[in-house]
């Protein structure tokens, strides 16, 4: 009988060790990750670290803490400016949790300190919201979850994405705590407006449709009739006519943007696969403005206007 025991419990250890392999795994990239808390003993802190600018991490049954550091290999996208350098060095990074984060309070730690960025939800409370925060060269910062207890942990997932990049401004940013309607909504200046159309993740010509409310966000969703694509790197403007194309674009709730005629030209970034409002000028003032940049030679990157 001693044997046995023996035998139950080296068999137990190679079981869980099995169970821990298959239930905390990294992505071949490194950019996501993706574990169980039943191998986790209470209490404890699994250290993590991801090495992209954009991942996931899912947390299954949550139990104990988890500690993520995000050090991307290479510069997120956009963090090199159009001189071929990062213009500032800082680096903002965004999470999204999922409509169905339950079960662990997600912090950032930064200098030692923790600040609470999700909390736990409850099954009547809105889906969280998108947070970011920003860091600077040479600071140390880390994601800190902790399992919340609960009797039954058989639902409790906590799952969410993250994006880092360089290049992010008050008017894109996707958390509105951080900026004030003054920042995020005033027209571009000329040289903004030239800028975007180099550095931006799309620039389309096209019409506004119809503006409705995205409450979960508390952003204003713009439907746009797409008349030309100049440039997009994910496909977000579809359709089947040869005149237009339709997709949709993000902006803040607070920049009161309506539906007017005329043509615009709109720019803007890609935040966890959705499109959200950089510049938009009138083409009209778009055209004026690129033909006295061009013939001053003075634009940073050309267009096919034609």
């Amino acid at each position: 009988m001693r044997g046995f025991g023996r035998w139950i419990n080296v068999t137990w250890i190679l079981l869980l060790g099995i169970f821990h392999s298959c239930f905390s795994n990294y992505s071949e990239d490194q950019c996501s990750w993706r574990g169980s808390g039943l191998s986790q003993q209470q209490g404890s802190v699994e250290q993590i670290s991801l090495h992209c600018s954009e991942g996931t991490l899912d947390w299954l049954y949550p139990k104990g803490a988890l500690r993520l550091t995000l050090t991307p290999r290479l510069a997120p996208m956009g963090a090199v400016g159009p001189s071929g350098g990062g213009s500032s060095g800082v680096i903002t990074a965004c999470v999204k949790p999922s409509e169905q984060f339950h079960g662990a309070q997600l912090y950032l730690e930064r200098d030692g300190l923790l600040e609470l960025l999700v909390g736990d939800r409850i099954e009547s409370s809105p889906p969280p919201r998108v947070r970011c925060f920003s860091r600077t060269p040479g600071e140390r910062l880390a994601l800190f979850l902790q399992a919340t207890p609960h009797q039954d942990i058989s639902r409790r997932i906590a799952t969410f994405r993250y994006e880092l990049r360089g290049d992010w401004t008050a008017r894109m940013s996707l958390d509105s705590n951080l900026i004030s309607s003054e920042d995020a909504c005033r027209p571009c200046n000329d040289t903004e407006i030239l800028m975007a159309v180099c550095t931006s993740d799309f620039v389309v010509r096209g019409n506004i449709r119809s503006v409705e409310e995205d409450e979960a966000l508390r952003a204003a969703v713009i439907k746009v009739s797409a008349t030309r694509v100049f440039r997009q790197k994910y496909t977000l403007f579809t359709g089947n006519s040869r005149l237009a194309s339709r997709g949709e674009i993000r902006t803040l709730l607070q920049c009161g943007v309506k539906p007017g005629a005329g043509s615009f030209l709109f720019t803007g970034r890609v935040h966890f696969g959705e499109a959200w409002l950089g510049c938009a000028p009138r083409y009209k003032d778009f055209q004026r403005t690129y033909a006295l940049a061009k013939a001053a030679q003075q634009i940073p990157c050309e267009l096919p206007l034609d």
